[in-house]
């Protein structure tokens, strides 16, 4: 089926939403008679929304994205809030896949002791702490971990390691597209079926909207592919569309892990170009450390297909092992918009708070919270080198105008900041002091840190953190690095422009 086609999809979504937003606002309209009463009952309802607002523990700047039209239209403002800002997720999806954690950790048991070389370092010990406790994510130093530069090697390697799989394969993933790469592994994932493994697959509806057809996962099943569409689209007005799974998973036989920034699609492997050349990462895991990436699979797939067996059949004992030591220590953790509790962002928090020679961050997007703000300069006015790399080529001209708004203000603080020259950056990687780093699907923006299922490994000492440094040095040979002066020659319309998008940052 053609792009053709499945943009239509997209257009009728919106022509619909466009008309349940008319219809709203000819009820308000036809009210005109009754103004007086229904612009004090507003006024009244606007009041009681502001004072939920204010005391509610989302983020500041969301709250400010929601104030502010609020008290310029109190009409349509209040009333599209209630409307649009509640959560997204059906009270059934948020409590089945709560219902699926509670179960994972039930059977988990009390969790094992962390490796003792987690204990001997400080900043390890803490984090490892921090994600056993509030990801229920445990720490392995019986992983060999292998980092990836670019989605090249990473499809290479994923389909020897698919073609070599003889029990099962779950794969969980943002964004799909026909191609050579999808098209590649899907002949893989049919074989497989047809040698009898047990073959799952999990897509995000939203994030596929535009490269896949409707309903592609009934097509899968039909060739015995065990696969769901996650938060399927439907005409409606949901801010339930915020809610995505951003996660990029495999795992194969529960003892092999694959994940990182790559999706399936071409340009990730630039058999195209489709924003210059693009520049990606992604890690692979070999041991006890794969169960995490395996349990956070589940912990989405058990929502769709209730498991009777042991959920333990999956994991990384059964078919591999004994595991060897690694060199250093792994931990795959997740996090969820289900909770308040934000992994993502505390896991950076962390790293950033705890530097003591340099710290280095690779995204696609910099859509800065005031805590991020204020851990990232503090660090560099501490004498911590602090380096940000960017696309230069962006894949969505607004969001890179936010980012480019931070400039100014990092750069004044000791900041240095990259862009990609030869075209689009979607790596998420941060390394700190050769003996830290993280390698994901998070994104420094308020999607990722606030709003998707998102996952990543984080690695204490080991080879991995120098892999990832190394990587980040040698890519600066083709990076511009941002200068004050040139955010000074920004034009007042131009920065008018961005301090607008910025507002509106918590929904890019």
């Amino acid at each position: 089926m053609g792009k053709h086609f499945k943009g239509k999809r997209l257009i009728w979504m919106a022509i619909a939403m466009l008309l349940q937003i008319g219809l709203i606002v000819v009820a308000i309209w036809r009210f005109n008679q009754y103004f007086v009463y229904f612009y004090g009952i507003c006024t009244l309802l606007s009041v009681f929304v502001l004072l939920g607002i204010i005391n509610d523990k989302t983020n500041p700047a969301y709250k400010i994205m929601w104030i502010i039209p609020i008290l310029l239209l109190p009409v349509f403002g209040s009333l599209f809030y209630l409307l649009l800002s509640r959560d997204g997720l059906t009270k059934h999806y948020k409590t089945s896949l709560m219902q699926t954690d509670r179960l994972l950790r039930k059977e988990e048991g009390i969790p094992p002791e962390m490796p003792e070389a987690l204990f001997q370092d400080p900043l390890g010990k803490r984090i490892g702490v921090y994600l056993q406790e509030n990801a229920k994510a445990n720490a392995s130093d019986e992983t060999l971990s292998r980092y990836f530069p670019s989605g090249e090697d990473f499809f290479e390697a994923l389909v020897a390691d698919l073609s070599r799989a003889q029990h099962f394969i779950f794969m969980e993933f943002f964004i799909v597209e026909e191609g050579k790469m999808w098209n590649t592994i899907l002949e893989i994932l049919k074989r497989k079926v047809r040698e009898g493994v047990d073959v799952r697959f999990l897509y995000d509806d939203m994030g596929s909207i535009l490269t896949l057809p409707p309903k592609y996962d009934k097509e899968l099943r039909k060739a015995g592919i065990r696969c769901h569409a996650f938060n399927p689209m439907r005409p409606l007005l949901s801010i339930g569309y915020n809610h995505r799974d951003h996660r990029k998973i495999a795992v194969i036989d529960g003892y092999i892990g694959y994940t990182g920034g790559i999706n399936l699609a071409d340009e990730y492997i630039n058999v195209y170009e489709k924003h210059g050349h693009w520049k990606d990462s992604g890690v692979r895991l070999e041991g006890n450390g794969a169960w995490n990436l395996t349990r956070l699979f589940l912990s989405t797939w058990l929502y769709f297909e209730k498991e009777e067996n042991c959920v333990f059949q999956y994991g990384p004992k059964r078919y591999g092992g004994p595991y060897t030591k690694g060199d250093g220590v792994v931990i795959g953790y997740g996090d969820t918009p289900l909770d308040s509790e934000r992994v993502g962002e505390s896991v950076y928090l962390h790293l950033i708070n705890h530097a003591e020679k340099y710290i280095y961050i690779t995204t696609p997007y910099l859509i800065l919270d005031n805590e991020m703000i204020t851990a990232l300069t503090l660090a560099a006015k501490s004498g911590v080198d602090v380096r940000l790399m960017l696309p230069h080529v962006p894949d969505k001209w607004y969001v890179h105008a936010v980012s480019r708004s931070h400039y100014a203000a990092l750069l004044e603080a000791g900041i240095r900041i990259y862009e990609y020259t030869p075209g689009f950056v979607h790596a998420k990687n941060c390394v700190v002091d050769d003996r830290y780093a993280t390698v994901g699907s998070i994104n420094l923006d308020y999607r990722s840190l606030y709003l998707h299922f998102e996952c990543a490994v984080f690695f204490c000492q080991g080879q991995t953190p120098l892999d990832v440094k190394r990587d980040f040095l040698e890519t600066l040979s083709v990076c511009e690095e941002m200068t004050l002066e040139q955010q000074k020659k920004v034009s007042g319309l131009r920065k008018l422009g961005r301090s607008i998008l910025r507002l509106f940052a918590p929904l890019m």
